[in-house]
């Protein structure tokens, strides 16, 4: 199938039942993630605790692929853009790591949400889901395991070297529950759930999925609540309401297209 009409399938395909069940187990998987990374932070400082997990997750994708058959090291014209994922995907963790070492779990999953606004922006703008598609990015090609294994895999440096720079170190050996929490991290959070957003973007319309991690920071306000006994207020509750409503406009079927003007007639059926 063309670039071209790929994309235009998989801006207009709408989520199914399948792919709703997944996004709300990725949402619960990634709110959960603030509260296990405050859990480890009194034996692992935080950017270290990204740079494991990223180096761990780096050696599960390596193994997803081979025993996929992927082709991680052919040259396919992704490695520009997947350069520059890495830069941003490590920057991005730096900040993260470094922000849930001065505040609390629920805040930051609040504030980290707020993402789907600028994903949906940016396919706007970038990936013109608008149903005709004019231009795609070099990744929209690239298997999943290849488009992650590029954002980890340039997260190491980054993350190790700001490690460094903020002084971090290990000051004991890390107790059991810290080391389950980075299991968690690198072989569930990164090596497992980010590879199957990444092989849902490559399907579905990358803003109606980003839609759904708005239910990401309610898990995570409520894994706080419950685990790190953080305050829970009322406007908790009007937050929820206001998500479900952004849920609904965003996923809500649009009009019918005429037949004869259907963009996707043309398009394979799969």
């Amino acid at each position: 199938m063309p670039s071209e009409q790929l994309t235009i399938a998989t801006a207009g395909r709408p989520l199914s039942a399948g792919a709703v069940a997944l996004m709300l187990m990725l949402c619960l998987s990634w709110g959960f993630n603030q509260v296990a990374v405050k859990l480890a932070l009194p034996d692992i400082p935080p950017i270290l605790q990204a740079t494991i997990r990223s180096a761990g997750a780096l050696i599960v994708l390596m193994l997803i692929a081979r025993l996929r058959g992927v082709k991680m090291f052919e040259r396919d014209g992704t490695l520009v853009a997947g350069l520059f994922a890495g830069l941003i995907f490590g920057v991005e963790f730096v900040l993260i790591y470094r922000g849930l070492f001065l505040t609390s779990a629920s805040r930051a999953a609040v504030f980290l949400y707020t993402a789907p606004f600028f994903v949906a922006f940016g396919s706007y703008i970038f990936l013109d889901e608008r149903l005709r598609a004019s231009q795609t990015m070099a990744l929209i090609k690239a298997p999943a395991e290849k488009g992650l294994g590029y954002q980890v895999a340039v997260s190491i440096p980054i993350l190790g070297f700001a490690a460094w720079i903020f002084g971090e170190t290990l000051t004991r050996v890390p107790g059991p529950l810290a080391l389950t929490l980075m299991v968690y991290q690198s072989i569930w959070v990164v090596g497992l759930t980010f590879l199957i957003w990444f092989a849902l973007v490559k399907t579905y319309s990358a803003s109606k999925l980003s839609a759904f991690t708005f239910i990401t920071p309610l898990f995570g306000v409520v894994a706080s609540y419950l685990i790190l006994h953080d305050n829970l207020t009322p406007a908790f509750g009007a937050a929820a309401l206001l998500v479900i409503a952004g849920l609904y406009l965003v996923n809500r079927p649009g009009p019918a297209v005429p037949a004869a003007t259907d963009p996707l007639l043309n398009v394979t059926k799969t």
